[in-house]
């Protein structure tokens, strides 16, 4: 493999991780903001409530994006499609 070819590989699969882990992000977003929407464990009566309401919004989308992000970006990790490039 030349160093060219090395680069591209490696950028493409650069770019396959963040998608992946970008996508991850985006389901924890949501999934939080369905936890807050249909007020399970009474989290979104709680924000209401709260003196400081995006604050407290913010503190339980940001974790869960993080959460789901990072599981997203390792499961792409182990799941890289590694395509046999050197010929024997």
């Amino acid at each position: 493999m030349t160093p060219e070819e090395a680069r591209r590989d490696h950028w493409q699969m650069l770019r396959y991780m963040t998608v992946n882990a970008l996508i991850g992000v985006a389901i924890g977003a949501i999934t939080a903001g369905v936890l807050i929407w249909l007020n399970i464990g009474a989290v979104g009566t709680h924000i209401i409530r709260s003196t400081s309401p995006v604050l407290a919004t913010l503190m339980v989308v940001v974790p869960f994006a993080l959460l789901f992000g990072g599981a997203a970006a390792a499961s792409s990790i182990a799941l890289l499609p590694y395509r046999r490039k050197f010929k024997r």
